[in-house]
């Protein structure tokens, strides 16, 4: 998809809700959102990619569905042929001479009973069903996971606080130790290791920085919008009380899940699944109507012999298939069987995500009592070790030491409210707290018999709930998609193109620049050979020189 179209989408979107603030500096710095947490939520359930996929998944089994209900109902055939005849069987027609045949035949067939058709128009719709309920149970992880994002930004800006305190903390402590030392009230071994402290304290800012930006591209990512966008979050972590009892809780999930529901109509496709193998011990009747015409011109009767109409009924009785529709049956009750288990088992995690919620919850809970108060012993702490310090009677070591329990605190205090905040959004999720739907009311009109249309609206908890992905929507996506694999694939085949002229290019210029450096060796080789028998022979001047 093309990103930057629909990046300028969620602009226009954005602009119009009042949440877009874009900075407009010289260099063109990166698009700032400003954003809370309600519209966070809302912009992961409107552009959330994997989400998208799930309302395709509806729209599968939606006409899946309908392709099921059409199988139930007539069918209309037509064939035609042309052909040249002719045989003993022919030689004696004269009027018409039966050279040629135009053959026309329509047929009209409806099942009148088929409980293979009528069951796998069941499975169909409890499929449908289930598609419902991964779709809502997927809104809710949404929810959850933008949630989580959410705050781990909150967190992560919360320990850059931390950090960054506890640098000019330790740098102020420094240039005092430096000034102490300058009139030799300390020792060198204080400089250095005040120097150490504070390089240790400034990487972990560092890195504390990255985790920040880290966040922020992974919600940006999960949004769907440029991972360098800047966001601008006002919210702070906070302290909220609840009260939860276990079991209510635990029996609300179990009725409210949606992977619950998903999992129990699993069970009822399977349930269709073993009607559809046991169809196989039942007659199917079909009734039927055709009417067929021939002749020696296309669309002519004149062929009698092949002018002729039906109507009636058709049954069809497999009474002995070797045992196959026995083993199909198996087969599917064993299906059945294992859709039972995995409904169960479903339900046991479902108690335990629940468990496990609230335990994280409530450790998270007294967690932030505990280090509420830790924070205010230890900067109580320091005071004292820096005042001693400072009077002479305490040493660097301890400063440092007080220092260093200082920041734990206040890292644990964040990361204990973290955690809570993060483990009540995964409460909600575990008990299957509602986004779109009321999976009870849909359940209940889709038991009733209700199609899943109206099951939909009996459930439906806002007035802007989508279900399927929208039509005007499905035709320009489609379109958008061809154009850009198309896009791809040409400049895929530019480029190859263009390396391969490229590399043969190359190769003939290799073989060129060879030629031409054999071209040269030879030649100086041959004037090397001349060169040398230019010049006079030793041996001959020597004997001359002896003979005179």
């Amino acid at each position: 998809m093309n990103n930057k179209k629909n990046f300028h989408k969620k602009l226009t979107a954005l602009v119009l809700g009042g949440l877009m603030a874009i900075s407009t500096s010289p260099a063109l710095a990166a698009d700032t959102v400003q954003l809370d947490l309600k519209d966070t939520v809302r912009m992961a359930l409107e552009n959330n990619l994997t989400l998208k996929q799930y309302y395709a998944n509806v729209d599968n089994a939606r006409w899946s569905l309908s392709k099921a209900r059409r199988q139930m109902g007539p069918s209309l055939t037509w064939n035609t042929g042309a052909n040249r005849i002719g045989g003993r069987a022919y030689s004696g027609a004269v009027d018409p001479a039966y050279d040629y045949n135009f053959s026309n035949t329509g047929s009209v067939t409806m099942p009148l009973y088929n409980e293979s058709l009528r069951a796998s128009r069941d499975s169909a719709k409890y499929a449908l069903n289930a598609a419902d309920m991964n779709l809502e149970d997927t809104k809710q992880t949404t929810v959850k996971t933008a949630t989580t994002y959410y705050y781990n930004i909150l967190q992560c800006r919360n320990l850059i606080e931390v950090y960054q305190d506890n640098v000019e903390t330790l740098q102020a402590h420094l240039d005092q130790v430096n000034a102490q030392y300058r009139v030799g009230t300390v020792a060198k071994s204080d400089v250095l290791a005040s120097e150490v402290q504070l390089a240790n304290a400034q990487q972990s800012l560092v890195t504390a920085q990255n985790d920040y930006d880290v966040a922020m591209a992974t919600l940006n990512n999960y949004l769907d919008l440029p991972t360098d966008t800047v966001l601008e979050i006002k919210d702070e972590l906070k302290y909220t009380k609840y009260d939860f009892d276990i079991d209510a809780c635990t029996n609300f999930a179990l009725l409210n899940r949606a992977d619950g529901l998903a999992a129990y109509y699993n069970v009822k496709q399977a349930e269709a699944g073993v009607n559809s193998a046991k169809a196989g011990f039942l007659p199917t009747i079909n009734a039927s109507g055709s009417d067929a015409i021939a002749g020696e011109r296309p669309f002519k009767t004149n062929h009698t012999s092949s002018d002729v109409w039906s109507v009636g009924l058709t049954a069809t009785w497999n009474i002995f298939d070797n045992g196959v529709t026995s083993a199909n049956v198996h087969a599917a009750e064993a299906s059945l069987l294992k859709a039972q288990e995995a409904s169960a088992q479903t339900d046991e995690q479902i108690r335990l995500d629940v468990r496990k919620a609230i335990l994280s919850l409530q450790a998270a809970e007294k967690n932030i009592q505990t280090t509420k108060v830790s924070v205010t012993k230890a900067e109580e702490d320091y005071k004292i070790a820096q005042v001693s310090y400072n009077a002479g009677v305490g040493t660097n070591l301890s400063v440092m030491d007080a220092e260093e329990k200082l920041t734990s605190a206040r890292t644990n205090y964040y990361t204990a409210l973290y955690k809570y905040n993060v483990s009540k959004a995964e409460l909600d999720k575990a008990m299957g707290i509602p986004v779109d739907l009321d999976t009870v009311k849909y359940s209940d009109a889709a038991m009733a018999g209700e199609t899943a249309v109206k099951a939909r609206e009996a459930g439906r908890l806002n007035e802007g709930a989508v279900f399927e992905t929208p039509k005007e929507i499905i035709k320009d996506v489609l379109k958008e998609g061809r154009a850009e694999r198309k896009a791809r694939e040409k400049a895929a085949k530019e480029k190859y193109k263009e390396e391969k002229a490229a590399a043969k290019a190359k190769k003939q210029k290799e073989k060129a620049e060879a030629k031409e450096e054999t071209v040269e060796e030879k030649r100086a080789e041959e004037a090397k050979a001349m060169e040398k028998r230019a010049e006079p022979d030793t041996a001959e001047i020597v004997a001359e020189s002896m003979a005179k």
